[in-house]
């Protein structure tokens, strides 16, 4: 196993702690929006939309632990409600989503899929539920 290979075994092991962490710098009113329903991305959704300008804001490299957890949510909500398991690609330097995690395996599945990239995706889209489309596009597909 590479040492990249081990950061990202740590990343999993982490999952529920930076989830926590990440919603735990939340209100306490806001708390309760995550309850990993596919509603709750637009929760996020919009939060992001409020927090971030633009794309480049979320990129700023003191914005990562809000990147990751948002990331990390998105994923988990989808895995909850679809299946699926997290995994990384450290050797293929041509995939789009090299060395960044992506689930697969989920119902409904069709192509790569990075929560990250979802996310980000979200900010340049700008609507407020953009997130939960794609949600129900994999469900409405799981369900064929």
């Amino acid at each position: 196993m590479s040492a990249e290979d081990d950061i990202f075994e740590y990343w999993l092991m982490d999952m529920s702690d930076a989830i926590d962490r990440f919603i735990n710098g939340f209100s306490k009113e806001a708390r309760q929006y995550f309850d990993y329903s596919p509603d709750s991305l637009d929760f996020l959704e919009r939060w992001l939309i409020e927090r971030y300008g633009t794309i480049e804001l979320l990129h700023q490299k003191d914005q990562a632990a809000v990147v990751d957890g948002a990331a990390r949510y998105v994923g988990q909500v989808f895995r909850r409600h679809l299946g699926g398991k997290w995994f990384i690609d450290n050797n293929d330097k041509k995939n789009v989503y090299y060395k960044r995690p992506q689930l697969s395996g989920m119902k409904g599945q069709l192509a790569q899929f990075s929560p990250l990239s979802l996310v980000t995706a979200s900010l340049d889209r700008r609507t407020g539920s953009y997130m939960s489309s794609i949600f129900k596009k994999f469900e409405a597909k799981a369900e064929k």
